[in-house]
């Protein structure tokens, strides 16, 4: 069962995940999903909870109650409305990424090439995405230290990491020392996958910076699998270069 509450005392991203981090504890509790500019979060439940349960779980700066009498009893319909709105909220990820698929074929149509479409995608792929990152320099940092394990250990990281994108960008797109960018993007992208990985598994709603903060994607399963895409088509291009 899912029920939605009306929380008070929110008033930022830091906010958001504490109030989620804490509901979620709760063992009753399968996920918490809060909506920050409705000030609703919206409780997944094995089993009915009361209200003083939640707000005791809560630290006395925030303030839970019911948001109307009629509770939501039908999960699955619930669950088929969220997995809309993710479709809806990740359009923009899967339309870029069309894109970048259709360019790099059509640059390696004439004769066929599975190698240079490989290096093209990656080398756009980068640079696109560096592109939205550098709209917002300033906020890009904050939201990508909120998962990436270097970014909260070493802030300066989130700034720079755009600017690596490009470089590695040029470089696949260039042939230019295609091992060292190959072997750079295990390394960042790995990285990058295991703090997405550990917010997945901790049931945490946050903003992915994948395409930076000009649009507010959330972090999902589509974070770890064009992670991944990319991951595995270095390695595959490392086995080939050395084989």
């Amino acid at each position: 069962m899912i029920h939605t509450y009306t929380v008070t005392g929110m008033t930022c991203n830091g906010c958001k995940t504490s109030v989620e981090d804490q509901l979620n504890m709760l063992p009753e509790v399968i996920k918490a999903s809060i909506n920050l500019e409705a000030s609703e979060v919206a409780v997944e439940m094995t089993k009915h909870i009361s209200i003083e349960t939640l707000q005791s779980a809560l630290s006395d700066k925030y303030s839970i109650s019911i948001k109307n009498e009629r509770n939501i009893f039908e999960p699955s319909l619930v669950i088929i409305e969220a997995e809309k709105s993710e479709l809806k909220q990740l359009f923009p990820l899967f339309l870029i990424f069309g894109y970048i698929t259709i360019s790099s074929v059509l640059l390696n149509r004439t004769p066929w090439d599975i190698n240079g479409f490989m290096l093209d995608f990656m080398g756009l792929f980068y640079i696109v995405f560096s592109f939205f990152k550098l709209l917002d320099l300033k906020g890009f940092p904050k939201s990508f230290r909120m998962y990436d394990p270097v970014a909260k250990v070493v802030p300066v990281y989130g700034w720079v990491y755009p600017f690596i994108e490009v470089v590695l960008g040029l470089m696949f797109l260039m042939r230019f020392e295609i091992t060292i960018a190959l072997i750079i993007t295990l390394g960042i992208l790995g990285i990058t996958t295991i703090g997405v990985t550990k917010t997945l598994l901790n049931k945490k709603t946050i903003q992915c910076a994948c395409l930076g903060t000009a649009l507010k994607l959330p972090m999902t399963k589509a974070t770890f699998i064009e992670n991944s895409i990319m991951m595995i088509m270095a390695i595959i291009m490392l086995i080939i270069t050395y084989n």
